[in-house]
Formats: C-alpha cells, structure tokens, sequence
C-alpha cells in the first residue's frame, strides 16, 4: 500500500476524546490476534490476563514539556501564542509563533501563566529558517532562567488541536503525561503510556513481565498531516531518542526465553526498529528519520499496544504495516461501530 489515500477512513466527530477518562485503568482495549485474525474486547486493567510472564513491555519515559506559551504583544495588545521547539546554548528559544499580523525584530510579546497572576517578557530577537520560527530571548528578571524553568512556571500543556482546539484545562497537567516520564524534551504524549498506573505496573511485575524504557522526545512533526498522495515521496520528521545497553539486554533475555516484546505505543516502535534496522538490536542514540510503511520488516518488536490514530497519518500507515493491512481496517471499523474512543485520550488496541 503506497497511496495515502488508501489510509483514510470516517470518524464520527463524537468519538474523539476531549477529555481524559477518570481512572487511566479504564480504558476499552481491542485485542487484534493476528494468528487468527480475530478481535477481543476487554479494558485495559485486565492486561495481566492478555500477558505472559516472559513476556517484556518497552515504555517511553520521555516527558512532557508545558511548551505552549499564550500572551500578548506588549506594544498593540494583539493575541499571541507560541511553541516552545528548542534552546540554544546563550538561552536563547527557538519557537513557533502565530499572531495576526507582521511580527518586528526587537518587538516583545509578555507571556501570561495559566493563572493570568504573573509575567514573562520575551524579546524577538530574529527570524528561523522555517515558516512561523521565530529565534527569542527572555529579558529582565528571567534573563537567566533555563527554558524548561520557565516553561513550568508560563508554560501550558500542548495539546493537540483535535483536544478543545488545544486549550489546556488543570487536569492536563497531570493527565497528558505518563506515570513513568523521567526525561523532560517532548511536546506531546508518548499516549499509550497514558493509560498505566502505578498499581498496574506493579501487578504486571509481580507476574513476571518485564518492563524497561527507551526515549524518544515526541516533535512537533507529529502533529503535521502528510501532504503527498505517494507515501514514498513524504520526508519523515526527525526526533531525538535513545535505548541503552541494560534496555538491550532484557530485550535479548526476553527473546532468549520465548518472551514477546510488546511495544507500548508507536514511538517505543521508532526507537526500537530505528536501533534494529541491521537486523539486530543494538545500543543506539540521535536522531532518526525512519518512516515505518510498507514494506517492511520489523526486526525488534513481537506485539504493539497503541492508541487510535487519524486518517492519513504516519502512525495510522505504523499501525497497518505492522497489524496487517486488512485486518487492522477490520479493527478500526469495529471501534467504531461499538464507538470506542479514538486519538490521545481515548481507547487503545493491543496487536498480538
């Protein structure tokens, strides 16, 4: 399958998940057997009954960071927002803006926190290299200040815009990240972690499945659509991620007793398949471009717990290539027919 036109389905606006459930635990699972091509519906909380004990689930412990930052132009008053995408080493902040109308070097736009009770000051110091980029720097009393610092303090959680068009509510905070998140650098969820708590985790040792962690730092890129009708001629986003040593070797135990490796989400998959493309998992660490489509062999992966995705993306093309073509279209159909969740706050399926 190479036309993203083959990638596109119809969702009820109502199934999108505007908000998160109240216990993370509660979540519908589809389970997708691909040995018989059959369909299992379930929750979430009874995944130590789907599991094995020598199987082995890869979490991504990136964390989310409050890169939304909303304010207003200091001189005209106008609405302005940002995204905070990177700092340089002089403290200076690569962002995304977007206000009505031409943005000056030199101007300064004052950022307000979620509250509206306190102030930042940041200075336009020069146009990026993409559309929308904008290279600034915070003044006066936080001149000082790392991003991340700051970030906490004015910083909103970026939600995607299919969320309440990406206006963040209290709960966000907590709820838009995982249980586990360690390593501050992504602007959104890895979401299929989303949906463990700590007693879940702790029930899933207790019966032997192993867990470890790699990280990849979730980019803007995810949120851009594909815009090309062939998927071979689209050029994948980059993001940052890494898997250790001690990661590689309870993977290849795993492996060694019989154990399934069940990817938690599709960004564990990038990393994963990323440090596994010579046919072997090996330590690896930098930024990848790997763009998972057909065909494709996967070479470090057994099993994927993953959420729903959006018609025409890359995780939805992620998800068919590695469920099978056919079957995940089946699988898709029935979530909607018994009108499962879809996208970041919504259900999940586990493709075994």
């Amino acid at each position: 399958m190479s036309e993203l036109s083959e990638y596109d389905y119809e969702l009820p606006a109502e199934l999108i998940a505007q908000h998160p459930l109240a216990e993370r635990e509660e979540a519908r699972l589809l389970v997708v057997h691909r040995r018989n091509a059959s369909l299992e519906h379930t929750s979430i909380r009874q995944l130590p009954q789907l599991l094995e004990p020598e199987d082995c689930l890869i979490f991504n412990n990136t964390k989310v960071i409050p890169a939304r930052i909303v304010g207003r132009r200091t001189e005209t008053g106008g609405q302005w927002e940002g995204l905070f995408l990177q700092e340089f080493s002089d403290r200076r902040w690569l962002i995304l803006s977007r206000t009505r109308g031409k943005l000056q070097s030199g101007e300064t736009v004052t950022v307000e926190n979620f509250e509206k009770d306190q102030s930042l000051t940041l200075q336009l110091d020069e146009r990026g290299s993409a559309k929308g980029q904008w290279i600034v720097k915070p003044i006066k009393e936080h001149a000082k200040a790392s991003a991340i610092e700051l970030l906490e303090q004015f910083g909103q959680v970026p939600l995607p815009p299919y969320i309440r068009q990406g206006k963040m509510e209290p709960e966000d905070r907590s709820r838009y990240q995982t249980v586990f998140a360690k390593h501050p650098g992504a602007v959104a969820a890895p979401t299929a972690g989303l949906h463990f708590t700590e007693p879940l985790l702790q029930n899933l040792q207790e019966q032997g499945v192993t867990q470890c962690h790699v990280t990849l730092h979730v980019g803007l890129g995810t949120f851009r659509p594909v815009t090309v009708e062939r998927l071979q001629d689209h050029r994948m986003h980059s993001e940052w991620g890494q898997i250790s040593e001690e990661t590689i070797a309870t993977i290849k135990a795993c492996k060694a007793r019989g154990g399934r490796v069940i990817s938690i989400g599709t960004t564990c998959v990038r990393v994963l398949e990323t440090a596994a493309l010579n046919g072997e998992l090996a330590p690896w660490a930098g930024w990848t471009e790997l763009f998972i489509r057909p065909p494709f062999t996967f070479n470090a992966i057994d099993g994927l717990l993953t959420n729903f995705h959006l018609p025409k993306s890359t995780l939805l093309v992620l998800t068919r290539s590695f469920g099978g073509d056919e079957l995940i279209q089946k699988a898709y159909q029935e979530a909607i027919d018994q009108q499962y969740r879809f996208f970041s706050y919504g259900d999940a399926m586990l493709i075994l």
